[in-house]
């Protein structure tokens, strides 16, 4: 039986029954495109520092260029004043969580989840550790909440990072801040001693 033959002898409801089955791949292969990439994505650090202790840092990143005017802005002292609590990103504030205890510059900090701001300066940062966790940026920043504070040095870097970029050494040995023309490290490493410590309790919202 011919082709013709055989599409005369079936119904019109049939033969539509058909037609979708025939276009149903081609429906199955729609390109999806990808969401637009925000001004300042949310990134993550992780690094596991030994077999019990596991650190990850999430934040926002933020760029040199202006999202609104394409324009490149002065970061350091500008954007981001010298001497003023910063949320070390964008957007809600900075995030560290660690499995077990560890030392930040020499300091022990409890395992659990914290809060990061710093106050920078042109030769050094302050880096707080706040118990005060899911806030928007440092705009309720609050001093009694912090779990600890340690100075390290600024350094001007040749190279110049576009992007806000927070990052472990490959051997876990330290905590990078970069940006614009400014790097920071932090010595990072497992606390010594016994067990972990229970974390801080979160500080309550008012």
């Amino acid at each position: 039986m011919t082709h013709r033959r055989l599409m005369s002898r079936l119904s019109i409801p049939t033969v539509a029954a058909l037609v979708l089955l025939a276009a149903a791949p081609a429906l199955a292969q729609k390109s999806i495109p990808p969401e637009k990439t925000p001004a300042s994505p949310l990134q993550m650090a992780a690094k596991k520092l030994n077999d019990t202790t596991y650190v990850k840092v999430t934040y926002s990143s933020p760029r040199i260029q202006d999202p609104k005017t394409g324009e490149k802005r002065a970061i350091f002292g500008k954007l981001v004043p010298y001497g003023e609590v910063w949320r070390l990103g964008a957007n809600a504030a900075t995030e560290l969580t660690a499995t077990a205890d560890i030392e930040l510059a020499g300091k022990r900090l409890p395992a659990g989840t914290y809060s990061l701001f710093t106050i920078p300066q042109a030769d050094k940062w302050t880096l707080i550790v706040s118990k005060d966790v899911g806030q928007w940026g440092a705009y309720k920043y609050n001093k009694d909440n912090d779990v600890l504070r340690v100075d390290v040095p600024a350094k001007k870097s040749a190279d110049t990072y576009e992007a806000l970029t927070i990052a472990f050494d490959d051997k876990g040995t330290a905590l990078n801040f970069s940006w614009e023309n400014t790097q920071v490290s932090v010595p990072v490493r497992p606390a010594s001693g016994a067990a972990a410590t229970p974390a801080p309790a979160p500080a309550k919202k008012g």
